[in-house]
């Protein structure tokens, strides 16, 4: 039920970030969403009584949250937003899903982990699948945004470098300590950005849009796949329902914003997922059987 209710979550917030985009500039929309997802984590620090960590915590390590604060929320969404801005939310959606082949591409290069060669077939079925998607687009708004599509796989490889961040730090920090500091330092820096950013008068639609983005893309869904991921006995499984988000993600994109599903992003959301399931699930099986001689 935790992995269902996050999985849910996050496939209406396309939607809802098309919909916020109509009342509230990107940063309006990174502002507030910013701000709701760091009271959600300051009440779960409260409920779990974890202030206490913070006093543990070394300068170097303040010091790192500060950078990841800098990466997801503020540059991460701010791209991300951006990109929604530019495309259609079928387009703009399955694009983002390419993070973990950028991630695998930054280990090979930063961190000095060649990608295994059972790997490449996945990869380039899913690199298919964003050509399908991308050439689609032109059947959607009869031009499909070139800067649209960069920001949709900038916001990819910001996911990428988020997670390589907050891997280094996941032995220093429980999930939910490491959630609130990335949120307090991301909304120290919307509070410096608002100085220089101009910000509108919002109206109650406007701030509703963002804080529901805020809950259910950035804050209640990361508390309850964490939640189901530790209580379950069968963590594979969990992680294969986060497949099933940007299929659901169509269904609300069709249905809510009115948007004509192309052939065309079906067939290359299939792709994408598919290269990404096989990388994750018989890539490495048989990598494995490899390795034992089978």
């Amino acid at each position: 039920m935790l992995g269902a209710a996050a999985v849910l979550s996050w496939s209406t917030v396309a939607t809802a970030f098309k919909i916020a985009l109509r009342t509230m500039s990107v940063f309006e929309m990174v502002f507030v969403a910013t701000a709701t997802a760091l009271a959600i984590f300051t009440v779960w620090m409260t409920v779990t009584r974890s202030w206490g960590a913070l006093r543990r915590l070394s300068a170097k390590t303040w010091a790192r949250f500060a950078v990841l604060g800098l990466v997801a929320p503020v540059a991460y969404y701010i791209v991300l937003f951006s990109a929604y801005d530019y495309l259609p939310a079928q387009i703009a959606q399955p694009l983002n899903y390419l993070w973990p082949i950028i991630l695998a591409v930054l280990l090979a290069v930063f961190g000095h982990k060649p990608i295994p060669k059972a790997k490449y077939f996945g990869m380039v079925v899913s690199l298919v699948g964003l050509i399908f998607i991308s050439v689609g687009g032109e059947g959607i708004s009869g031009s499909v945004s070139v800067l649209g599509i960069v920001l949709a796989l900038g916001s990819a490889l910001l996911w990428a470098t988020y997670w390589i961040i907050n891997d280094s730090l996941k032995d220093e920090v429980s999930e939910g300590t490491a959630l609130f500091l990335t949120f307090l330092f991301g909304m120290v820096y919307c509070l410096i950005g608002s100085l220089f950013v101009p910000m509108s008068s919002l109206g109650m639609e406007a701030i509703l849009s963002g804080a529901y983005i805020g809950a259910f893309e950035m804050g209640v869904p990361f508390i309850c796949f964490g939640l189901a991921i530790r209580t379950t006995d069968n963590p594979a499984l969990i992680n294969q329902m986060c497949y099933l988000s940007p299929f659901l993600s169509l269904f609300f994109i069709s249905v809510v914003l009115r948007e004509a599903i192309m052939p065309t992003t079906i067939v290359g959301l299939v792709l994408i997922v598919g290269g990404l399931v096989y990388n994750e699930y018989f890539a490495g099986r048989r990598l494995k059987g490899r390795l034992q001689g089978k």
